[in-house]
């Protein structure tokens, strides 16, 4: 995107802006309760205070002691800043017509990703991974607008694109015959272990923070099947090496079970989806500590908005054949012991309700204590940033959502959102 259009976009999502800032550098959050994510206790009347945007202390109220201004939250439990995954912020979606993405423009895309930014920051977000865009590198402009300041949004670590086959599962397939397809929509199309290096370099030039490659074809992506690999494990390990000169990591779009064996073999560090998941590549998550981040919820969306909107009997057939499937395998990697953050593939269903899968996970036998560990600590752990994020401690950044109640009674709870302070900044919600 040319400098005169990034300036004309920024102008254009300027007035999205939500953030209320305090005037003072101090602050104190009044806590009816606080969840303490590392130990499971629920602590009763407190105090956090906010310095520079981090927790400087944690203590019993007390008014007089009270620094700078007062965000009163008395009445509502406090849990740290939630964090997805698994997210398509920068993208359209969802839609029935594979075009779609196409008879858009970058001004029209910047809007769109200010307003799911907005949704996700209120919904409680105040970090994503957003997992890969079809317009490259339009999540790294939504992700510096974000960071400047210009739009309302939660902190984002960006993939820039796809790492993918030529007609693979990150590929805009099902077009009419003859249509083309613009480069800009095809920045990580690698067809073997050398392109594989090269656009990983080129995309981390250009502003990615990590690389997705997609090992298997795709639920949503016409002509390919989840449960068939498309890169092998040389080739997912060249992306990897790549990765890793330059102090990042790869996430693995993988549903088959050989696809996902491949990833982790070749030291990918998550599993993204893994819906055919089988006991042998649930075991080797679980020895190389591979992450997982299973959209156990997003079927369920697929299936009945799909219906209702005409969306392809091919994708209604393959969520059918990896909906279930995933769930169960979700059981399983739980009950083995796997790293399991929290991912909800958001863009597939609509920004703002990722809360939606907490109760899907505990469904599938989380408790609600692992369920909000998923979304805050283990990824943060995911991330590499639990030093700075992932639960509400002394010298971390001040990440907080005020819920109606309790969510380790009822995880429906992190739905009820009544307040979100994101590096001790309270986002508006007009």
């Amino acid at each position: 995107m040319s400098p005169r259009n990034t300036a004309l976009l920024s102008a254009l999502i300027l007035s999205f802006s939500g953030f209320v800032a305090h005037g003072a550098e101090r602050s104190t959050v009044h806590a009816g309760h606080v969840v303490d994510v590392e130990t499971g206790k629920v602590l009763a009347d407190q105090a956090i205070v906010i310095e520079d945007g981090r927790i400087v202390s944690i203590s019993a109220w007390n008014a007089s002691a009270a620094s700078g201004p007062v965000i009163d939250w008395s009445a509502h439990t406090v849990v740290p800043g939630l964090m997805d995954m698994h997210t398509h912020i920068a993208d359209e979606g969802p839609y029935a017509d594979p075009a779609t993405p196409l008879k858009s423009n970058p001004g029209r895309d910047a809007l769109i990703g200010a307003r799911n930014a907005r949704a996700t920051l209120q919904a409680g977000f105040t970090t994503v991974r957003d997992v890969g865009v079809y317009r490259g590198l339009s999540d790294v402009v939504l992700r510096d607008g974000i960071n400047a300041g210009l739009v309302p949004g939660p902190r984002m670590f960006v993939a820039g694109a796809y790492i993918t086959i030529e007609g693979g599962g990150g590929e805009i397939t099902g077009l009419p015959a003859g249509t083309v397809v613009p480069p800009a929509f095809r920045l990580g199309v690698s067809n073997n272990e050398a392109e594989i290096r090269r656009q990983v370099n080129t995309l981390l030039d250009h502003g990615a923070d990590f690389i997705k490659l997609i090992a298997t074809g795709a639920v949503l992506a016409a002509g390919t099947e989840p449960g068939e690999s498309e890169y092998s494990e040389a080739e997912i390990r060249a992306a990897v090496e790549e990765a890793a000169k330059r102090g990042t990591f790869v996430a693995a779009h993988a549903h088959g079970a050989e696809g996902i064996k491949r990833a982790v073999r070749a030291g990918v560090r998550s599993i993204e989806h893994g819906s055919l998941m089988d006991d042998e590549s649930i075991a080797l998550m679980k020895q190389h500590g591979t992450w997982l981040d299973a959209d156990i919820y997003n079927g369920d969306y697929i299936d009945t908005v799909g219906r209702a909107d005409g969306w392809s009997e091919e994708i209604l057939r393959k969520n059918l054949q990896t909906t279930e499937a995933q769930r169960q395998g979700f059981r399983k990697a739980v009950a083995a012991g796997v790293r399991i953050s929290y991912g909800t593939d958001s863009g597939v269903y609509p920004h703002g309700d990722n809360a939606r899968q907490f109760a899907y996970m505990v469904k599938y036998g989380m408790s609600p204590l692992q369920a909000l560990q998923s979304a805050t600590l283990v990824s943060a752990q995911l991330l590499g940033r639990d030093k700075d994020l992932g639960s509400i401690a002394v010298g971390k950044f001040a990440d907080l959502v005020a819920v109606e109640c309790d969510p380790l009674q009822d995880i429906e709870c992190l739905r009820k959102v009544r307040g979100v302070v994101k590096e001790g900044r309270l986002a508006g919600r007009e």
